[in-house]
């Protein structure tokens, strides 16, 4: 399915320039039918800024999808290269289990080997909008000497990637020269590689955020090719005892002020979200980013609700990730066990994507989205049978249920039993249950 944008005329071939129009695009009706919903309310959230539509004009086998409060939750897979490991193979490996496993988005952060190509096989590749960090390029395209950055370099390297196909980009714009006094209060600085960058050329220049200022020319490249913006939060808090202070929030502010800019040029956005961040204060920080951004999709990272989980961070930031859904978040980019520690790896792709599916659905399930709760009723009444082959059917991950149930029941007749290695025969609270009401029917 691709989308009807080169029927239209005109400069700007955004789905927030049709719908404000009143336009309903293909990709709006074919958004509204996987969310259930009517497509003039998929229309009305798009001309509202609520709700984005990453849909690169030029990634003909796109399904489009949708990010939005009205919509189910939706969530983020990280992959990419790094200057140690670079196979363009195996970044193609992480795509495809991201997306067999449930992965909305993905996003190409590589930092190492051949960018563009490596870029252009995972786009050939995908089904899902990806995603970029431009500057991560723009830095390899000089020789990662971060002072030699210039303006044209940088409208360059996000010229280049629209035409390739990307969706969206992660801009870190909104973290300005006079914010820098508030970092050095910080007990961890800067954790974000885009942000430490530009930190490093504004300090060195004692200039201002070169994103900041070309901004407009950023907003003329998007029109063109319908590429969203995720303006990136380069003061996210990366540790607890950062969490919601004045850097965080000055930024917050500015890219606030950034979406507005966008959303009157037609540019869909979406606003990046912490980082490390204590469970108490999670919805103080989604009703604050609601607040200053209009209500501009929010997209978070996380949050990791402790900083001790070296290892398991994919379990303390699903924590996290579930009350920020619940609270109002749109999409949730995953972590994996390797967050803090390395390169993640296919294994890690998978555990961190399951993690996230989980606590997304378990946020759509409390907010009562459209029949959220279909596949859990029927995995209940799957159990209650001992229909084991549905059940595996039925799970988040049906190879793992189906490899747990096997490894102490490998042989097929165990698929019709009714009990499992948990219980047995004889202890079976389900099989008793229903012997009960059998045999004490109409008693």
């Amino acid at each position: 399915m691709r989308n009807d944008i080169d029927k239209h005329t005109g400069p700007i071939k955004t789905q927030l320039h049709y719908a404000k129009k009143g336009i309903v695009t293909e990709e709006m009706h074919h958004i509204a039918n996987i969310e259930e919903l009517s497509p003039e309310l998929v229309r009305k959230e798009v001309a509202k800024g609520r709700l984005i539509i990453p849909a690169n004009i030029h990634h003909k086998n796109l399904e489009p999808m949708g990010i939005g409060i009205a919509l189910k939750t939706k969530i983020n897979a990280n992959i990419g290269s790094s200057a140690i490991i670079h196979s363009t193979q195996e970044e193609v490996e992480k795509l495809q289990i991201a997306i067999k496993y449930g992965a909305d988005t993905v996003m190409d952060l590589s930092t190492g080997g051949d960018l563009d190509a490596i870029r252009k096989e995972i786009i050939a590749a995908s089904s899902v909008p990806i995603g970029t960090v431009p500057m991560y390029q723009i830095l390899h395209d000089v020789n990662n000497d971060v002072m030699k950055l210039d303006i044209g370099t940088m409208l360059g390297v996000l010229e280049k990637q629209a035409k390739q196909g990307v969706s969206y980009f992660t801009i870190h714009c909104g973290f300005l020269l006079e914010h820098m006094p508030y970092v050095g209060r910080r007990k961890m600085g800067i954790v974000s590689r885009g942000g430490s960058l530009m930190a490093s050329w504004m300090m060195h220049y004692h200039k201002q955020n070169p994103f900041y200022e070309a901004f407009d020319d950023i907003l003329a490249i998007c029109q063109e090719h319908d590429v969203s913006l995720s303006l990136g939060d380069s003061l996210r808090p990366g540790c607890l005892a950062d969490a919601s202070d004045t850097a965080q929030f000055a930024e917050l502010k500015v890219l606030g002020e950034l979406a507005q800019r966008a959303y009157e040029k037609d540019v869909q956005v979406m606003i990046e979200g912490p980082g490390h961040v204590p469970l108490n204060q999670i919805e103080r920080n989604v009703k604050l980013q609601r607040e200053l951004c209009n209500e501009a999709p929010f997209y978070v990272l996380g949050p990791l609700v402790t900083d001790i989980a070296a290892g398991y961070d994919h379990i303390a930031s699903a924590i996290g990730a579930c009350l920020a859904a619940y609270k109002g978040v749109a999409m949730l980019c995953y972590v994996t066990p390797k967050e803090h520690l390395g390169l993640p790896n296919a294994k890690d792709v998978r555990e961190g994507i399951l993690a996230y599916k989980i606590a997304a659905h378990a946020a759509d399930i409390a907010r009562g989205r459209i029949n959220a709760r279909v596949r859990d009723d029927l995995m209940s009444d799957a159990r209650y049978a001992f229909e084991w082959n549905k059940q595996f059917a039925l799970a988040l991950d049906p190879d793992r249920a189906r490899e747990y149930h096997d490894e102490a029941l490998p042989q097929e007749v165990f698929k019709e039993a009714e009990f499992c290695s948990m219980c047995g025969p004889k202890f079976c609270s389900y099989k008793v249950s229903q012997d009960i009401f059998k045999n004490y029917k109409g008693a």
